[in-house]
């Protein structure tokens, strides 16, 4: 049986990890001075979870790599298209930690750590492109591992100016899936009514 000390300590740690996931969100050099301030936590407290910042952010971060690729891990849809604008819708329904994680995919000490973390995302996106290059939907003329780094890139894009509140959740939502489908090929049009059947297979509503 747990004790209520234990409890305690399970329960203070998890505090500490959301605050440090809303200071990070919109402050990624925050102190952890800040991060405790938001928790409602001494700094030795925090101390006594974690052994240093990089040690917090650490933990922070391999969280959200594991919520970002189980938000993919079980996407699959017969139109390539369809597809890559539902990993995006799949990937913005985690925006609290891509955001984070996203950052530290090209900057930082653990840039090694979250790439690995990100992999199946990667993988996904890539085999989507390859799978709708092959069949004629997307464009022929870029490399499959360049499209998918510039859909990378324009999506850390869309995430920092919703985050920084120019974009409300389903615009942004939407530009994160149609920037996508326009980088992959697909006109403005075309893109704009594959993100709406992607948001209608997310409900159910295509098979």
């Amino acid at each position: 049986m747990t004790s209520p000390r234990r409890r305690d300590a399970v329960a203070n740690r998890e505090a500490l990890l959301e605050a440090a996931a809303r200071v990070l969100r919109t402050a990624p050099d925050a102190s952890i001075d800040a991060i405790a301030a938001e928790a409602g936590l001494s700094r030795r407290a925090i101390y006594g979870h974690f052994p240093s910042r990089d040690a917090l952010v650490s933990e922070l971060l391999a969280r959200g790599t594991e919520r970002v690729s189980a938000a993919v891990a079980d996407l699959a849809d017969p139109d390539p298209a369809r597809l890559v604008a539902r990993l995006g819708f799949a990937l913005w329904r985690e925006v609290a930690h891509v955001r984070l994680v996203a950052r530290s995919l090209v900057t930082g000490p653990w840039e090694a750590d979250v790439a690995a973390g990100m992999a199946p995302v990667r993988r996904s996106l890539r085999e989507a492109l390859a799978r709708g290059r092959d069949a004629g939907v997307f464009r022929r003329d870029v490399d499959v591992d360049v499209t998918a780094r510039l859909i990378e890139e324009t999506a850390i894009a869309v995430l920092d100016v919703a985050v920084d509140g120019a974009l409300g959740d389903d615009e942004a939502a939407r530009l994160v899936a149609v920037s996508a489908l326009g980088l992959a090929g697909l006109g403005a049009e075309q893109a704009a009514a594959v993100a709406e059947d992607a948001r209608a297979a997310d409900r159910g509503e295509i098979a």
